[in-house]
């Protein structure tokens, strides 16, 4: 895990860190901070552990949920100014969003 900036949360399962780790390499991600977790929770049908959903556009960036092999997790990907290319580049790299 290259970046530093993590959040409170820190910590996910092996398929979460592999998830986060694709996001940190996708050009004009700065930042990819963990938030809660909400065990017992799903992102939708057919979806594995380590899956990723985009769900809004914040202030610097977009936050989505992980799935997990415990429930799911809040995900904030902080990125720099451009953010419609790595909003493409994300959604291309997590298909079935």
């Amino acid at each position: 895990m290259g970046k530093e900036r993590r959040g409170k949360h820190r910590s996910t399962d092996k398929e979460g860190q592999q998830t986060i780790s694709k996001l940190e390499n996708i050009p004009g991600v700065t930042a990819v901070i963990i938030g809660r977790s909400i065990g017992g929770k799903s992102i939708g049908r057919r979806r594995a552990v380590g899956d990723f959903k985009l769900q809004s556009q914040v202030q610097g960036g977009f936050k989505g949920v992980l799935q997990t092999s415990k429930g799911i997790q809040e995900i904030v990907v902080l990125v720099e100014k451009g953010k419609a290319e790595t909003e493409k580049a994300i959604r291309a790299a997590f298909p079935d969003q």
